[in-house]
């Protein structure tokens, strides 16, 4: 589902590319909300990046993701809360990339946590199909923290014709 309520109007950067028109919003949120896969880049406490491969929904134009309380990322965001979300297409001339900058914000309470718990089983089945209490997914197995980044900033790239739109939030 692809919720519009956040008006997006991007900013086309001229140096970058030969597109004429900047992206509009619905198209990059019809990536975000479509994408199988993202990738979720934390900063470890020593100031290192940390880039990995997850799962995610785009609700309410958040990105939201879990962790297990003892994986990377989870430590990292004790540290800081500073988080870049990419997806898009591994060719040059077609598809679109899309990052995401903002903070991760922990999610908590068993209404939210259940409607986005609904929201994983929509997009995935039963691939990732999560049971939820006030403070976690999985609370009988894996106690997956639950974090929703609110964009700053959300830069994309179109490929054909390339260009580079920025959205501010």
């Amino acid at each position: 589902m692809v919720v519009t309520h956040m008006t997006m109007r991007g900013t086309l950067d001229k140096r970058f590319g030969d597109a004429d028109e900047p992206l509009d919003g619905d198209t990059v949120r019809k990536v975000l909300a479509g994408a199988e896969l993202y990738w979720l880049t934390t900063v470890r406490s020593d100031g290192r990046p940390h880039v990995t491969p997850l799962v995610g929904v785009w609700v309410d134009d958040n990105f939201v993701f879990c962790t297990g309380r003892d994986e990377q990322k989870a430590r990292n965001l004790e540290h800081t809360d500073t988080v870049a979300v990419t997806t898009g297409s591994n060719t040059w001339n077609q598809g679109l990339d899309v990052v995401v900058e903002g903070r991760a914000e922990r999610v908590v309470g068993i209404d939210a946590l259940t409607d986005l718990a609904d929201s994983y089983r929509d997009k995935y089945g039963d691939d990732w199909d999560y049971d939820a209490d006030d403070e976690v997914f999985d609370p009988e197995g894996g106690r997956a923290y639950v974090f929703r980044v609110e964009p700053t900033k959300v830069i994309a790239f179109a490929k054909s014709p390339h260009g580079q739109t920025t959205f501010k939030l």
